[in-house]
């Protein structure tokens, strides 16, 4: 059985364009929007790459900013200042 990792954010502009360069680095990615929440999971391993975000958002993107949106997530995690991503060994 694969392990998903996910992330949930507050539901607004910047979260908007953070999940559509989730999605397009992750094939594989299912999100589920509530009213306040989107959440996105990922079999294995999920990645959100700086380039890809400054790419939808249209302005440089410090992944540290991911912080001020985040309601929770699940996953071992690793960043670097290009990458954020959570996922599960087996």
């Amino acid at each position: 059985m694969t392990s998903n990792a996910f992330i949930a954010f507050q539901k607004n502009e910047d979260t908007r364009c953070i999940v559509e360069a989730i999605l397009e680095d992750n094939p594989e990615a299912v999100v589920v929007e509530q009213p306040a929440m989107v959440k996105v999971d990922v079999p294995r391993r999920l990645v959100i790459r700086r380039a890809t975000v400054e790419e939808k958002l249209g302005r440089e993107f410090d992944l540290r900013e991911l912080q001020v949106h985040l309601i929770t997530l699940s996953g071992h995690l690793d960043e670097t200042d290009d990458e954020f991503s959570l996922s599960w060994k087996s």
